[in-house]
């Protein structure tokens, strides 16, 4: 199985990707990975590596070559690529794409520290500020080198909220998702949603549990607008999936 993963600037893409590799089994392949195995092959520094892949795009194309070149000379092999865009690029894989709000997208890579002067905030505010601007450029700059909308949801076969549950519960049901669209070969099917009630306003006592599984069994239809999503169909089961427990909610946006 091919597990591509993406998802916005703090959805904790990285902590997922090492939970995936150390409880599931799977060999990541970063960008960074790729970029110093072509280094390596060119005989040069990973910086000097990064400094003409600002001055020339062609560099770009041997980093989406290479990665999909690694998923069709491995197809039996557990390969997880952390990417930006190895959806694009990979042949068949199931594409995922990480989602978090941005008020606690913001909250926490202003409290990560290890994020150093690279990336630097006065407060969450700022953090917020200037991870939608990022978000708006990479969204630019993609659709002017490959015309692809980064943000587009109908890209990915689920975009996961990843804004109020643990890594690790995130990672189990990424891989419950995985696992059942591998059984069928869903590949095809694009645009599965699993959203956190509370990231639709909805809040209960209840104590999040798998019991009964992730996934409230009805869904709720939904507008996005940017990072923000609304119910506009189905509050009495965002609010019944809180009041029971469980993490998410399958969300059909409104309109689609």
């Amino acid at each position: 199985m091919h597990i591509t993963l993406t998802g916005n600037l703090g959805s904790g893409k990285s902590t997922v990707c090492r939970i995936l590799e150390q409880q599931y089994g799977f060999e990541i392949y970063s960008t960074g990975k790729v970029i110093r195995s072509i280094a390596d092959e060119m005989g040069i520094s990973v910086l000097e590596m990064n400094e003409l892949m600002t001055k020339d795009h062609k560099y770009d194309h041997m980093i989406d070559d290479r990665t999909a070149r690694i998923s069709r000379e491995n197809p039996d092999k557990a390969i997880l690529f952390d990417s930006r865009l190895a959806w694009h690029f990979v042949e068949k894989s199931f594409k995922v794409f990480l989602s978090v709000d941005l008020a606690e997208a913001a909250r926490r890579v202003y409290a990560d520290a290890s994020r150093g002067e690279v990336e630097s905030y006065k407060s969450e505010a700022d953090a917020a500020e200037q991870l939608a601007a990022r978000a708006a450029n990479e969204d630019a700059r993609y659709n002017e080198l490959y015309g692809i909308h980064y943000f587009d949801f109908n890209n990915y076969n689920l975009v996961l909220d990843s804004s109020f549950l643990s890594p690790s519960r995130i990672a189990e049901a990424l891989i419950g998702e995985a696992r059942a669209c591998h059984t069928w070969d869903g590949y095809g099917k694009t645009g599965r949603m699993l959203v956190s009630p509370k990231r639709l306003g909805f809040v209960s006592d209840k104590e999040v549990t798998f019991e009964h599984g992730y996934v409230y069994p009805e869904p709720v239809k939904i507008a996005v607008d940017g990072n923000t999503f609304s119910v506009t169909e189905g509050a009495e089961i965002a609010q019944k999936a809180a009041d029971d427990g469980y993490a998410y909610v399958a969300a059909v946006i409104d309109g689609q």
